[in-house]
């Protein structure tokens, strides 16, 4: 009996050499990223290469971006088309505290003192539900993940939920922004569908101002230093302040002295509503369908690496971790994982050229916390 127990003990000392060696990157295996370093500096343009203290502690933040690029592509499931894939990108050289502070920071519900079901509006009535989805998960005995499959099934009344929508392709959502190291998401995904709803009343669309918002926007929103969706959506309501175009307000991304009023011209919020849709995100994608793009409250933390495919693990959904805001402009039900196509904030180069998707029906980073739909004037 002895015998076996050192014979295993034996092996389990053996595996975890060779797990120790991609996690501690010494000897060889470092210098190897050193030069995978190089080749990323010079892919990104970064500027520190002969600066070095900072060379050195880039380095070292890159080194723990491969190690966790490593273990999210390992525990991604599913068809490599569609599972979630990590690698570098231009956020891959900061630390975990950096990237939260710089990209992470800006939505912050929890300056709300209560998020729940909300409809602001003028004279707007809202129809019934259309149409019933019933998510559900796979759970067999297989030993798989209940995430691995995610089965809708679409029950007809009297109307249809189509199975694709992408108001991408109706000229209706504007072209990816960067907001730099402002952290003003909830800002430029707010105006963004505020820009969609205003394209589809009048068949133009046109840039809106953010840095109006950023410089204007009270009850609780702060600039750069972060806001909230619903928050800016309750100023705008409040004040009758019209969201002027970006040729008159134009972006700065820093905070600045506020020039919008009420006799600018702009385009007007009408109404808005504000909901938890956790445990029934077949409400999104109503929303979504029959309304248009809406802007949502998200846990982004492990975004710092994601290069494509479907996000479906790896983020908690908790409210007290909402840490960015997007929108969503549109669905697949009919993919293998559906998902959400998710517009982001952070430039063209991240993702799949600034978009990302993320699966329906289990409050994937915690979309369905606090989700905003808007009417326009």
């Amino acid at each position: 009996m002895k015998k076996w127990w050192n014979w295993l003990l034996g092996i389990a000392l053996f595996c975890l050499l060779f797990i120790a060696i991609p996690l501690t990157y010494t000897g060889d295996s470092r210098e190897k990223l050193k030069s995978m370093f190089d080749d990323y500096i010079q892919k990104f343009n970064k500027t520190y290469k002969n600066n070095t203290e900072e060379y050195e502690t880039r380095f070292n933040y890159f080194v723990a971006s491969v190690r966790e690029i490593e273990v999210l592509n390992s525990q991604a499931r599913g068809p490599d088309e569609h599972k979630a894939r990590y690698g570098l990108t231009k956020l891959s050289d900061m630390s975990k505290a950096e990237y939260r502070d710089i990209h992470l920071s800006d939505e912050q519900p929890h300056k709300r003192e209560n998020i729940q079901n909300k409809t602001h509006h003028k004279g707007h009535k809202h129809t019934r539900s259309l149409v019933d989805i019933d998510i559900s998960k796979n759970d067999d005995s297989s030993g798989n993940s209940p995430h691995d499959n995610i089965y809708i099934i679409i029950r007809r009344r009297r109307a249809s939920l189509p199975l694709k929508v992408d108001w991408r392709t109706k000229g209706v959502v504007g072209p990816v922004r960067d907001q730099g190291l402002c952290g003003a998401c909830w800002a430029f995904s707010t105006v963004g569908i505020i820009e969609s709803m205003a394209a589809m009343n009048s068949g133009t669309l046109k840039s809106l101002s953010v840095q109006e918002a950023i410089d204007c926007a009270g009850l609780g929103n702060s600039g750069c230093e972060g806001g909230d969706i619903c928050l800016l959506l309750d100023w705008l309501m409040i004040t009758n302040t019209p969201v002027q175009s970006d040729t008159d307000y134009p972006l700065k991304l820093r905070d600045g002295m506020c020039r919008a009023n009420a006799s600018s011209a702009g385009v007007l919020v009408d109404s808005f509503t504000c909901n938890d849709y956790v445990d029934a995100e077949d409400k999104i994608l109503e929303a979504i369908a029959n309304h248009g793009p809406v802007t949502v409250a998200v846990n982004a933390l492990t975004w710092q690496n994601y290069l494509g495919g479907v996000i479906q693990y790896h983020c908690s959904g908790e409210p007290r971790d909402l840490n960015h805001a997007v929108q969503l402009v549109g669905y697949d039900l009919s993919a293998e994982v559906p998902y959400y196509i998710v517009k982001n904030s952070w430039g063209k180069e991240f993702g799949n050229g600034g978009y990302l998707h993320l699966a329906i029906g289990n409050n994937v980073c915690g979309l369905a916390n606090e989700v905003a739909a808007v009417y326009v004037k």
